[in-house]
């Protein structure tokens, strides 16, 4: 069954563009103290001291770079550096930051700003999303005029929730992609600012950018972009309870990216939540069932065991929700999960809840509660809040009953379910 083409409203006018400012800061005291709670003892202050060494160094007027530092820096910095004995991935790039010291003027930018990346990219793998922006944001300030560079601030900017911050690094790698002609970052920019008015809540404003960076990437082929801006329109659509303009955009969302490709995973979670809420708990569970086998990631495999447990409690399949449950609890102690955690533990509440398991229901709702509050999740914190309130009195949870499921060739849900399930059992898929 063929669905309707979504078609993306098109432009009238033209924009004219400059490079704005981006924030630097944000709550913290002075720059990198939050680097210093994350990384404790002296893999933290070496850290923190080549921070300040390249953004010292970045800040400078090229002529006056030669007095920054004393004589024998290059010297200390190596010795701190040998005490830390950091793991084998930020040796070269701290040495690297430890010789600019040694050798300001003939230090290039591109060096300094490939060392700061590689230590930030090294932090996110860990879960130290703190260490990764500050090294980021280093990078960027080494190099002013690098669009992608930018972006990658934006983006772990908006990870930590620092939205007003995210949303300057968005905006100014928007006008810098434009100048130079980065189509890639600015798609995927636009991209950015969305995701970050969907997390705010803001949808109108969500859909505006989401709609550019598609706009953008159909112009110039980018079909991966194109299809997860399809993808996040699809998420628009469902929060705005557009339930027929939601199927239409997951289904395109899902030619899109063809059965090979990695944003396959995110789209099969996805519909397979927005099935759940709107109780086709039978037809998300196999989705789910083939695409954890796919999720290497801590946070993603989260998600989708909430998932599950929800659908399985909500089916009432008990040995099901425990297994999940447990699943769920093994992957909240890993720092990696703080991004999903609060979501993953309303699911888990909810599942809980709907087998009448009032105790784990509460516990999971208010953890959910805790960190939506603390992460300044608006709708997080108030769905959170209302799931809690019923928990407590021991009500039914206000959600669907199941939909009595059909298979027909007039269903195209249940076409798409059948498709997620066979390119998911493929090997293709990664």
């Amino acid at each position: 069954m063929q669905s309707r083409k979504f078609r993306v409203p098109q432009r009238k006018t033209q924009r004219r563009w400059r490079v704005p400012p981006a924030l630097k800061r944000g709550d913290e005291v002075f720059e990198g103290l939050g680097l210093l709670d994350e990384v404790t003892g002296e893999k933290g202050l070496l850290l923190w001291q080549s921070l300040r060494d390249a953004l010292l160094w970045a800040e400078a007027p090229e002529g006056d770079r030669a007095a920054l530092f004393a004589a024998d820096a290059e010297r200390v910095r190596m010795a701190m550096l040998m005490a830390a004995a950091p793991a084998a991935e930020l040796e070269e790039p701290l040495a690297a930051l430890a010789r600019m010291v040694g050798e300001p003027n003939t230090t290039s930018e591109e060096m300094v700003s490939l060392a700061c990346r590689r230590v930030a990219q090294w932090a996110d793998e860990q879960g130290l999303l703190t260490t990764a922006l500050s090294f980021a944001q280093a990078a960027a300030t080494v190099t002013p005029g690098d669009a992608s560079t930018a972006y990658a601030v934006g983006k772990l900017a908006r990870r930590r929730a620092e939205y007003a911050r995210a949303e300057t690094w968005f905006r100014r790698a928007i006008a810098l992609a434009r100048q130079i002609g980065d189509w890639p970052t600015y798609s995927q920019s636009f991209l950015g600012l969305g995701r970050l008015y969907i997390q705010r809540g803001n949808l109108p404003m969500a859909r505006r950018f989401l709609v550019r960076a598609i706009r953008a990437a159909e112009r110039n082929s980018l079909h991966d972009l194109q299809a997860m801006g399809l993808h996040d329109m699809f998420g628009v659509a469902v929060e705005a309870g557009r339930s027929t303009e939601a199927r239409e955009l997951a289904r395109a969302a899902f030619e899109a990216y063809g059965p090979k490709s990695p944003g396959l995973l995110r789209l099969a979670q996805d519909v397979a939540y927005w099935w759940i809420t709107e109780g086709y708990f039978a037809r998300a569970v196999p989705v789910l069932r083939s695409l954890i086998p796919h999720l290497p990631q801590t946070s993603d495999r989260l998600m989708a065991f909430g998932n599950l447990a929800r659908a399985a409690g909500s089916l009432g399949d008990r040995e099901g929700f425990r297994d999940a449950w447990d699943a769920c609890h093994d992957l909240l102690g890993h720092v990696a999960a703080n991004e999903q955690a609060a979501q993953g533990l309303l699911d888990l509440a909810h599942g809980a809840a709907s087998l009448t398991l009032w105790d784990k229901a509460e516990t999971a709702a208010r953890e959910a509660l805790e960190i939506g509050s603390r992460r300044q999740e608006g709708k997080m914190r108030l769905t959170a809040e209302a799931l809690l309130e019923s928990v407590r009195h021991h009500r039914a949870v206000a959600a669907r009953q199941q939909v009595p499921e059909q298979r027909s060739a007039q269903q195209p849900d249940e076409l798409l379910a059948e498709d997620f399930v066979r390119s998911l059992s493929s090997t293709g898929v990664s």
